[in-house]
């Protein structure tokens, strides 16, 4: 698996720019400045270049049908060769096509930004996307954090005393796992399609979540 991180920005609801900027740089992620934490891909599918622009970044790429991009001039701005025009009907998403062009390009982690609110079934498609071998390891929205966590793997979470927490089961399955600061361990659940584990809670503002099967689907607010 490659050693870049791609952030791909698409439509709908995102983070604030200026939160979003802070997300982006505890992550190691792009910047003016940025000296460590792995290479970094930006692609922009359709409108996700405005998201892009107002939390300060030019993508690698811009891609889409670009059916819902304000103004079409904004593409003047970047090189014929790095905007990447598609018809409208089409088999893929813009969001699906981004994902590929930067796993295409080396990226073996890929943050998704925007695509919260708006239509259930974008809402939906966008989920489908963790169920396949190319898929995000993070989902960042107006108001979540949704992260991916794929066994044998360990993820920590350090929030608010209290925060709510969400796990969904992915894939095939089989699963199990366990966890350590939640209210209700998760451990010994009897997890199976259609089984999850709504609303549980950090207690203490921190949890550890292992996978030892399996692929879990973990939603977190995100913190402001």
């Amino acid at each position: 698996m490659g050693l870049m991180r791609g952030i791909v920005f698409t439509g709908g609801e995102g983070p604030r720019p200026g939160l979003c900027r802070r997300l982006l740089a505890a992550g190691d992620s792009p910047g003016n400045g940025r000296s460590a934490g792995p290479p970094v891909l930006v692609a922009a599918a359709d409108s996700g270049l405005e998201a892009a622009e107002a939390a300060g970044l030019r993508p690698d790429w811009v891609l889409g049908d670009m059916d819902s991009l304000g103004d079409l001039s904004r593409l003047d701005a970047y090189p014929r060769e790095r905007v990447l025009r598609y018809p409208a009907e089409k088999d893929y998403t813009d969001t699906e096509l981004a994902l590929r062009l930067l796993r295409e390009k080396g990226c073996g982690e890929i943050w998704l930004i925007g695509g919260g609110g708006g239509r259930l079934d974008h809402l939906l498609a966008v989920r489908s996307l963790f169920e396949r071998d190319l898929r995000p390891s993070r989902w960042i929205t107006g108001a979540e954090d949704v992260r991916c966590v794929d066994s044998p793997a360990e993820f920590w979470w350090d929030g608010f005393p209290g925060a709510p927490v969400s796990v969904f089961p992915l894939g095939a399955g089989p699963w199990k796992a366990e966890s350590a600061g939640l209210k209700w361990p998760l451990a010994g659940l009897p997890w199976d399609r259609g089984f999850f584990g709504l609303s549980n809670a950090a207690e203490n503002g921190s949890f550890r979540l292992k996978a030892e099967r399996g692929r879990f689907l973990v939603i977190l607010p995100l913190e402001v």
